[in-house]
Parts: structure tokens; sequence; C-alpha cells
């Protein structure tokens, strides 16, 4: 006892205080080395830093991140940062390495400048334009009913031409705009859709006419997609970062158009919702002004337009988008209850997946993303009330989340000259094979109950794993 009493120095308190803790701790260890006593019980994980060299910068990317308990914060939180820890262990999920190609090439330069912002802003602007305009009508379906003494049935049947040709049309649009570029399109667009609203309130008491004008509606508001993600694919370089704020903008507008056209309607009535939206068409005329003209970054690099794409990769993407759209359509038409807290959350999942494909491989976040899916579509078969409401947000989280992911596979396997008319195939999928789910989530509601529609879901879902599988095994 002697020896262990020591003078105190700054330190001596400290050093008695161990000696004591590992000679108790000594007696019941069997020879083990003792653990040490100060350190913290909560166990962090640790993956050794990676740095990236480019023009003489040197950036260093810690990879920390803890475990976090899931009673601390809600279950939609915990499973992304939990998916943030096993990213950052490459044994398990393999980094993507921060190139120059899909990196900043400077700290400076990780900001968007004033071109990119002015693309982000007339884009985000569309976008929120082409969902808002295809959900002012649902919301009026009831007024109309009663203003035109008709079934509900028949006064949704008067927008059939409206949707078919919103989702067709995208692939003709798409190769428009690769041989003449994309600003005379949404030109046309806003143009377009703006007298289309405009003839739609004029046509108000008559259901054929405003058919016409929400068919015509439908056609210029398919124009949106190929072109707006196209510029942002030439002309941003953060393109996963540009296309998640877009997709924010994409939902943020499935989300106001029947809050804002409820409250015009009770305001003023259905006539003056249409002449809003025409109206608000028209102010998108003035953004085409600040739209710079068409340009792609990159343009040092040695490989060709031909070279930038994998029509193999390309086409079994296509098949993973098919499916994609399948299981969203679905699950947006029998969820409909809880429609606007899934498009909020979804813009944090989009965000989040935008974020999360500029620091690691697009491939395997776009599998982690859709398979956390799975078993949440299948949990929904069994749960009710608010368990169901939470994995509802689970569920839609990161199955809108994956957009940004799946929108940057888009751009990275199909030539640039070619990039309009890629994400025209993808939306005459999405839309249009799409839109068979509600056949679908009819015909097994009908026979099995609507448990088994979850159930049904989930098997897509599995189906879509699968073929990102082969996509990733395709382009190893």
């Amino acid at each position: 006892m002697d020896a262990q009493r020591q003078p105190e120095t700054q330190h001596g308190k400290t050093d008695r205080i161990l000696v004591g803790r590992t000679s108790k701790f000594s007696s019941r260890c069997n020879g083990r080395p003792p653990k040490n006593p100060l350190k913290p019980k909560v166990k962090i994980f640790k993956a050794a830093p990676y740095k990236v060299h480019h023009d003489d910068v040197n950036i260093e990317l810690p990879l920390i991140q803890s475990a976090i308990s899931p009673l601390i914060l809600p279950a939609p939180f915990y499973i992304y940062f939990y998916f943030f820890r096993l990213a950052h262990i490459r044994s398990i999920i393999r980094v993507n390495p921060l190139t120059p190609k899909n990196f900043p090439d400077s700290l400076a330069a990780s900001q968007m400048d004033s071109r990119e912002l002015r693309i982000m802003f007339a884009t985000c602007y569309g976008h929120f334009m082409s969902h808002f305009n295809m959900l002012v009508f649902p919301a009026l379906v009831l007024p109309l009913a009663g203003r035109l003494k008709m079934d509900m049935a028949y006064v949704l049947d008067i927008s059939f031409w409206m949707y078919l040709l919103f989702g067709v049309t995208a692939l003709p649009w798409g190769v428009i705009a690769d041989r003449w570029g994309a600003r005379p399109l949404f030109l046309i667009y806003y143009i377009g859709a703006g007298i289309s609203g405009l003839g739609a309130a004029a046509s108000i008491d008559h259901p054929q006419r405003l058919s016409i004008a929400l068919a015509m509606l439908g056609l210029f508001s398919g124009i949106y997609h190929p072109i707006g993600l196209g510029m942002i694919s030439k002309g941003i370089k953060r393109i996963s970062l540009g296309m998640a704020y877009n997709g924010m903008f994409g939902n943020l507008g499935l989300a106001m158009a029947p809050l804002l056209t409820g409250i015009v309607n009770w305001l003023w009535g259905p006539q003056a919702a249409f002449l809003v939206l025409g109206l608000l068409n028209l102010l998108g005329v003035e953004l085409i002004s600040i739209l710079p003209r068409t340009r792609t970054h990159n343009s040092d690099d040695k490989g060709s337009d031909e070279e930038n794409g994998l029509l193999g990769a390309f086409l079994i993407l296509l098949v993973a988008m098919m499916l994609g759209g399948v299981v969203y359509r679905g699950a947006t038409v029998i969820l409909t209850t809880v429609t606007s807290f899934i498009f909020i959350v979804g813009m944090l999942g989009q965000y989040s997946g935008g974020r999360t494909a500029e620091r690691f491989d697009l491939r395997i976040c776009y599998l982690i993303f859709h398979a956390i899916t799975i078993p949440a579509a299948f949990l929904m078969a069994s749960t009710t009330d608010f368990p169901l409401v939470m994995l509802t947000l689970i569920y839609f989280f990161f199955l809108l989340g994956m957009q940004p992911i799946e929108n940057t596979l888009v751009a990275k396997f199909t030539p640039k000259k070619l990039h309009h008319s890629a994400f025209g195939s993808k939306f005459v999928l999405t839309f249009g094979v799409g839109a068979l789910a509600v056949k679908m989530i009819k015909t097994i509601e009908t026979n099995s109950g609507i448990e088994t529609v979850f159930y049904a879901l989930g098997i897509v879902s599995v189906v879509l794993v699968v073929v990102i599988v082969i996509l990733i095994q395709k382009t190893r």
C-alpha cells in the first residue's frame, strides 16, 4: 500500500483512482487485461479518414458516426443514421470514391454559382407548377359535380386525356429538346399551360370544352420532366443535390395544390381556381429570361458523349424505374388519408437522398433505399392507427428519397446529348406503366382485401431490389 501512496501531483488523484479500480477489477478477470474504467460506454464506430487530392487541394473527410439508440430518435431518423453508420464501414458498403468528376473542384466550388442558381430557380418553379397543374382538377371534382349536375364518375372522366397526355408525351418532348434545346420548350410549356388554364376557366360550364382544355394542360405540362431534369443534369455540377432540391419543389406542388385550390374555390368558386392556375403558369414566362444558355459542365473530360453512356445498364435501370413507378402509384392510391404528410416527409427524404448520393456509391444507395421499403410494406399489412402512420412515413421517406439517386443514375448511364430523351423514357414508364398499379390494387383489394395490397407492394419491391442487384453486377 505504501508503494501505491505517492505525493499528489497534478494527476495524482486520478492515478490513485485508476490503481484502485484496476486492482479491484483484476481479481475478477482471471488474468485477462482489465478494461479501461474511464472508457465511455457508448460505442463509437470509426473508419479511417480518406483524403481527396485535386489541384493542390487537400480535403480530409473524417468518417465518424455514433450508434444511436432507437429510443432517442423517431424510427425514420434512426434508420437513416444507422444507414450512414453502416455506410462508413468499408467491409459492409463500398464507399464511393470522391473523384474530381463528382466532387467539387475546390472548397469554393462546393456552392452553386449564379448561373446554376438561375437554372435551379427556373426548374424548381417549373416542377412545382407541373404537379400543381395536375392536382387542381381533383380538388374541384365535388364542386364541379354540383355545378354541372353530373355524377362524380362522369366528372372524373373529364380529366382522362389530361393525365394520359401528361405521361405519354414525355418521350416525344425529350426527343424534341435534344434537337432544339430546352429554352424554347420551356417557353412553350409556360405559355401553353397558362392559356390552357385560362381556357378551362372559360369553359367551366361546358364539359366537352373543359375536357379539351384539360387535355391541353396535360400535354404542355408533360414538357417539364424531360426538359427540367435534363437541364439540371447538364448545367449543375452537383447533380444529385440539384435533383434533390428540384424533387422537393415537386412534392411541394403536390402538397400545396389541393390546399390553395380549396381556398380559392371557397372564396370565389372553381372558375377562379382555373384562372389562378393559368396566371401562375404565365408568370413562369418571366423566368425564361433568367435561364442561361445551355452548356455542360466537365467539358474538359476526354471521353466523348458516346463513351459517357452505358446502354445495357440504362435498359436494366428502366426496368427498375418501371417497377418503382408501380410501387409509388400503388402506395399513393391506397394511402390517400395521409397524402399531405407523405409529401412533406418525401421532401426530407429527397434532400437526404441527394446528399447521400454525393458521398457514396449511387448503385448501393439506390439498393438500400429501396430495400428498406420492403419490411415497411410487409409490416403495414398487419398494423393500424398510429403504428401504420409511422410505418407509412418511413416507407415514403425512402421511396421518395431514392428519386435524386435514380435521376443521377439516369444521367450517368446515358450520353449528355440524349439526357432529355432518357428522362422522357423514364417518365413514360413511371407515369404510364405505373398507372397499371391502380388496376392491380383494385383487383387485389376486391378479391383478397386491403391487407393483401401491402404484401403485393412488398413483393414488387423485392423484384425491384433483385433488378438493382443485377444492375450492380452489370456495372461492376
